[in-house]
């Protein structure tokens, strides 16, 4: 952590306490929720609100710290609290104020955890979306009587933005991350989906992904903990609801949340991820308070097993440093699963009154509970070796800013040369016919791999991989990786060939190289005997030879980073 003072979002307040100072349906707008979080800063020496860069809106993006400043930091774990991704879902947004408030206001008993426990509190994250408020565009929801938008104020989903930033207020975002480098991180969310009886349900980083260290102590300690928390203060918890089948009966599944994602994008960095889901069907105010019983559990874990959470962190990012073999993909593993309690309502399926059609209805007369399967083990279905480094042109300046914002060390070379390198071909590239999120997401089909020696130029960056940001390295550069840049469209200017030739003119040059050239016109023969599709393609066949002669750019189809896989020698501003 690199700041003196930090937030905290507290409270154990009982039931009577929060309904006496939460409005019932009433949820804070963004102005006042920053003018209640100023008057605690000016009030109080344990509290600061900072400023940390602008949003899409024009306006700043705040962080409320708090703890007590007589502890030293290293003796604290780091609690981050992240509220109105989605301004229309703002329970955390309240949730959080009242409990900032209780610890300050009434100097509350847990106010004993500030000495152990430093927590950060994002007031409203999306304040584009938040400014943009009305009563009726989440048709599914329970209240509260106005909301935000889910859209920011360039039509982003922000809880889609972590990976490739198009949004200033996740450039914000990085900076206060890498600030407070927490143990743990809270989004705050309301779900959409199926009914049932629960308000809380609870989306984690997926194990299998966290790493081994990390995933294994959120599997065997602190997620068993926190749902038999949450069930001793009459806030039973479940996974959050995603079913194998149109109900949940058919069976659940633990949620990959990837790097675009807030849970993902901690991971990324060894912090444990929740996101807390209150049910939509349930009234506001019950959606607050579970909220708020939610962030006071984390805490209180976070309080008594302060020591365990720094260690692991801490052995967490050594191993990283030393990682060889990195995940880009996992698949769900639908042989492995565990049976939970679930308490439900009976499915029925009935002819609409609108459509005529059959319709679903959730029956709140007709409650259950039953043994459902639980889907929570993923296998890894692509990996790859990590390089010594990897090389960014510096043309592909929005990589080089993004990885600035994570703290990701480079270095830069101070004159030209060239490097035998390894290089990745992107011989078949499927491209989304539909934007999402703003970017074009591109799969790739196949690749090949060479080794070439190739110019780098003065300026370029050298990324060793040997950082605790080894994951982010990776899983951004790594083409084939689930959130990878190329996928979001960062490097769709090299699927595209520059130089070409007239047919009639190279008819002639053609016909030389292969007279010329007996392995040339040997190779041309099988790919036409290969190929049926070449050999009735009179175009193909010389777009073939094109390709094999010394006229081809070559560059076509390359991946623009480069991997160095063996140590070289090279002058770098070291």
């Amino acid at each position: 952590m690199r700041i003196g003072i930090f937030l905290v979002v507290f409270g154990c307040y009982g039931p009577y306490l929060l309904a006496q100072s939460f409005a019932g349906n009433v949820s804070a707008t963004y102005d006042e929720a920053i003018a209640r979080y100023t008057a605690l800063a000016n009030e109080h020496g344990q509290a600061q609100l900072l400023e940390v860069g602008l949003t899409d809106v024009g306006r700043p993006l705040h962080l409320f710290i708090m703890t007590n400043p007589e502890v030293p930091e290293g003796q604290k774990t780091v609690l981050l609290i992240n509220n109105g991704i989605h301004p229309g879902e703002p329970c955390g947004i309240d949730a959080s104020l009242q409990l900032a408030e209780r610890i300050l206001l009434q100097n509350h008993e847990l106010n004993h955890l500030l000495d152990s426990v430093i927590v950060g509190i994002v007031p409203v994250y999306n304040i584009g979306g938040a400014l943009r408020r009305g009563c009726c565009v989440r048709a599914n929801q329970d209240g509260p009587e106005a909301y935000g938008f889910r859209g920011n104020a360039r039509n982003l989903d922000l809880n889609r933005d972590f990976i490739k930033a198009d949004s200033r207020n996740t450039k914000a975002f990085y900076r206060l991350f890498h600030m407070l480098s927490p143990h743990v991180v809270i989004d705050t969310h309301t779900s959409n989906g199926a009914d049932y009886s629960y308000v809380m349900t609870m989306l984690n980083t997926q194990p299998d992904k966290a790493g081994e260290r990390i995933g294994n102590y959120m599997r065997e300690k602190m997620n068993p903990s926190l749902y038999a928390a949450m069930e001793n203060v009459d806030y039973p918890m479940i996974p959050y609801i995603l079913s194998m089948g149109k109900t949940p009966e058919t069976g659940l599944i633990d949620y990959l949340e990837t790097p675009r994602y807030t849970t993902g994008y901690a991971a990324l960095f060894n912090a444990i991820g929740y996101t807390s889901e209150t049910h939509m069907l349930k009234p506001f105010a019950a959606r607050v308070e579970s909220t708020y019983r939610f962030i006071v559990e984390v805490l209180r874990y976070m309080h008594s097993h302060n020591s365990e959470l720094i260690s692991n962190k801490l052995l967490a990012d050594q191993e990283v440093m030393m990682q060889t073999r990195f995940a880009l993909n996992w698949a769900l593993d639908t042989t492995q699963f565990r049976e939970i309690p679930f308490r439900g309502y009976e499915a029925e399926y009935l002819p609409s009154e609108v459509t005529g059609a059959t319709r679903l209805r959730y029956n709140r007369l007709k409650p259950y509970t039953r043994q459902v399967k639980y889907f929570d083990r993923y296998q890894t279905v692509t990996e790859a070796e990590a390089p010594v480094g990897y090389v960014i042109p510096f043309a592909w300046h929005e990589v080089i800013e993004r990885f600035e914002l994570n703290q990701v060390e480079m270095h830069t070379f101070l004159t030209d040369t060239a490097l035998q390198v390894q290089t990745y071909y992107l011989d078949d590239v499927e491209s989304s016919p539909r934007a999402y999120e703003g970017r074009h997401m591109k799969t790739v089909k196949s690749l090949r791999v060479e080794r070439e020696t190739l110019p780098v130029f003065k300026g370029d960056r050298f990324v060793r991989v040997n950082q605790v940001v080894n994951r982010f390295i990776v899983e951004t550069l790594e083409p084939q990786a689930v959130d990878a840049y190329f996928r979001w469209g960062f490097f769709d200017s090299v699927l595209q060939q520059k130089e070409w030739y007239s047919d009639y003119v190279f008819e002639d040059r053609a016909a030389s190289l292969l007279a010329d050239d007996p392995a040339l016109r040997l190779a041309f023969e099988e790919a036409k005997r290969s190929d049926a599709n070449l050999a009735a393609s009179p175009k193909a066949q010389l777009q073939w030879v094109y390709q094999h002669s010394p006229h081809y750019e070559g560059s076509a189809n390359r991946y623009p980073i480069y991997r160095v896989t063996s140590p070289v020698e090279f002058i770098l501003n070291e």
